[in-house]
């Protein structure tokens, strides 16, 4: 008795397939790219990943990012020291009955406050002109890739 293997359930594919073999019948077959014309120019800028504006936008949302915090967290370590180091300092008082760590603690809401009027202030002055310049940038590029 000899043992025959059982046909195959799906189509024979020939070595050298045709088109057709290649994808599911259910999926369209997209048709191939046409070649880029020989008498294309090349790009006067570089592509936007690769633009060096980048780099500078995001050193400046860093140097950024640095100013706020070290604002807010800056002051409130300031305070934490002075409370584990300085207690007598904590304890004495201002004016009448006013201890000077329970000014300084309150004075943490105005330091809130500074810390957001400078990151306002950064973003305008260094953030945003540079983030402005890459879109209008990158609009004019699309406009000229949409043109070819």
């Amino acid at each position: 008795m000899s043992y025959d293997p059982p046909p195959p359930s799906y189509p024979y594919r020939p070595p050298e397939s045709s088109p057709s073999y290649d994808t599911y019948p259910w999926v369209p077959q997209q048709p191939p790219q046409p070649p880029e014309p020989a008498g294309r120019r090349p790009q006067r800028h570089a592509a936007l990943g690769h633009h060096s504006d980048l780099r500078v936008l995001r050193s400046a949302y860093r140097w950024q990012r640095r100013v706020a915090t070290l604002t807010a967290l800056g002051y409130f370590v300031l305070f934490l020291i002075l409370s584990a180091f300085a207690p007598s300092f904590m304890t004495s008082t201002v004016t009448d009955g006013l201890p000077t760590g329970l000014l300084l603690a309150l004075v943490q809401v105005p330091v809130t406050w500074l810390a957001i009027v400078l990151y306002e202030q950064t973003a305008r002055r260094r953030v945003d002109p540079i983030a402005d310049r890459i879109r209008k940038q990158a609009e004019l590029d699309a406009k000229r890739e949409a043109t070819r």
